[in-house]
């Protein structure tokens, strides 16, 4: 264990830790939302990235890793200055490690541009879904409106007449609420937060005053959990109940919110409790190390790293041939901790969706469990409108 915290250590500090001199390697550009109010996000992928990299002894295939972890602090403009830096001066083979659509996006075209392969830890943006997609782009989360396709139907199935929609402002939350639109029969309102907003005194009386049969929401992070709290506590629950994506109920919030969100039902593509071998491996070491319940951004992370592995082990540590290595990463050779996963041809994942329940295990601990496959193989909507080039 005293091994794995100094890879650990290794990876958050890599100028004292840099292969020696004349070592082959693999040169990670780690550029992530690390502070701030949505920062536990960020803090769990990169656990769920650096806990794969740990178990393999800092190697990806047969390369030592070296990462170079920047923090943009939900700034734009500190976003664009990591990603220079990383393109420009450490000339990174891979980046990886956004959170929000909303901080990556104004940097995408220069990543692209330069024909360094980016690959999405979390949401994969509707334009590059569809006509900008890329053969430099992966996205190994989730299309941004993978998981609202399933409760859309089940809140059809619930026979509500009428609910609102409350997600951030941003690409993220647009996407979120135009995936359940696609899918919902009854009627809607929606209304839109600003990204980091902490106050929600406004909009809780707003869907008091309408009083509709339920509401669907996505708030990242520490927005979530602050609504939430003051959704709660204004006792609009009891009369109102509340269904979102995985985003809003995952292991990340529920540490914060302990048992507020008891029986909420989510949609997920990925559960601790899903019964596949990659999966029980997984959850198991992160509790070892971390002495608590992976989330699904956790696991996002690890399967990051579990494709940059394979894309590294495929070509034998060249590099330098690109298009080997694009088509060693559309490969996806690894065990998904999710279980089903390949890429679509816009290289956004196909996966299947879940259904979960909030509830208190044996341990007395407010997690998540699985309670039905609600959608399989999910495809987002625009693979269609993607001529991925050559």
């Amino acid at each position: 264990m005293r091994k794995l915290r100094l890879a650990l250590a290794c990876l958050a500090f890599t100028s004292a830790c840099s292969p020696a001199v004349g070592e082959e390697v693999v040169k990670i550009g780690y550029a992530s939302t690390l502070s701030g109010p949505t920062a536990a996000i960020g803090g769990d992928i990169k656990d769920g990235f650096d806990l794969f990299l740990k178990m393999k002894d800092g190697q990806l295939g047969n390369l030592k890793a070296e990462v170079i972890v920047t923090d943009n602090g939900l700034k734009v403009d500190a976003e664009k200055q990591n990603i220079n830096r990383l393109l420009k001066r450490e000339k990174v083979d891979f980046l990886t490690g956004g959170v929000f659509g909303a901080m990556y996006m104004p940097v995408l075209p220069e990543i692209l541009g330069s024909e360094t392969f980016y690959l999405a830890p979390n949401s994969g943006l509707k334009d590059y879904a569809g006509a900008k997609c890329s053969p430099y782009l992966f996205t190994v989360g989730f299309q941004n409106e993978d998981h609202s396709p399933g409760m859309a139907k089940y809140m059809n199935d619930s026979n509500f007449e009428s609910i609102y929609l409350v997600a951030a402002a941003g690409p993220g939350g647009r996407e979120v609420l135009d995936g359940f639109k696609r899918h919902y029969k009854g009627a809607y309102e929606e209304m839109f937060t600003k990204l980091g907003q902490v106050d929600y005194a406004a909009e809780i009386a707003t869907i008091r005053a309408a009083s509709p049969d339920a509401i669907f929401t996505f708030l990242p992070g520490g927005m979530g959990i602050n609504f939430m709290k003051q959704y709660v506590g204004a006792g609009l629950n009891k009369d109102i109940p509340v269904y979102m994506p995985g985003y809003n109920a995952d292991e990340d919030s529920l540490r914060s919110l302990e048992d507020v969100l008891l029986g909420t039902l989510n949609t997920s593509h990925w559960g601790h409790d899903l019964d596949n071998p990659a999966n029980k491996y997984f959850v198991d070491a992160f509790k070892t190390e971390y002495g608590r319940i992976p989330s699904m951004y956790a696991a996002q992370g690890y399967d990051v790293a579990q494709l940059i592995d394979s894309a590294v082990r495929a070509v034998n540590g060249n590099l330098s041939d690109k298009a080997a290595v694009r088509k060693a990463l559309e490969a996806a050779d690894f065990e998904s901790v999710r279980g089903y996963f390949q890429f679509n041809k816009n290289h956004m994942p196909i996966h299947d969706i879940y259904m979960r329940e909030v509830f208190t295990n044996d341990a007395g601990v407010v997690t998540n469990r699985t309670i039905a496959k609600v959608v399989e193989k999910q495809q987002d909507p625009f693979v269609n409108e993607c001529k991925m080039p050559d």
